[in-house]
């Protein structure tokens, strides 16, 4: 993959994880800046996404652990777990907000 192909997808997901909070019945803040984008729980805990372009990779930094996913197979695969992107971030989101989360890409 080249960079614009990664910038393209890395965007497209930042973009699909913010319009998936803004349809969610759970009050969840975000911000989003420079390739950042930092969700925010009642109790004050973060979910913090970020794009990693010299890697070609999206961090997530979870109030548990960190996760580096790559672009494999037409999706966003954490490579330490294997897990798929929104599986790892719904996860962690329903965690940290104490009640079920279910984020989907549209």
């Amino acid at each position: 993959m080249n960079d614009r192909e990664y910038d393209e997808l890395a965007d497209a997901t930042m973009l699909a994880v913010e319009e998936a909070i803004e349809q969610l019945d759970v009050d969840l803040d975000y911000e989003s800046h420079g390739g950042l984008l930092e969700v925010t729980f009642n109790n004050g805990s973060k979910i913090i996404i970020n794009k990693q372009p010299p890697l070609q990779q999206i961090w997530v930094a979870t109030k548990f652990n960190g996760h580096h996913c790559e672009w494999k197979d037409g999706q966003w695969i954490d490579n330490r777990s294997g897990l798929e992107f929104w599986t790892l971030v719904n996860d962690a989101a329903s965690k940290q907000a104490g009640v079920p989360v279910q984020l989907e890409p549209k």
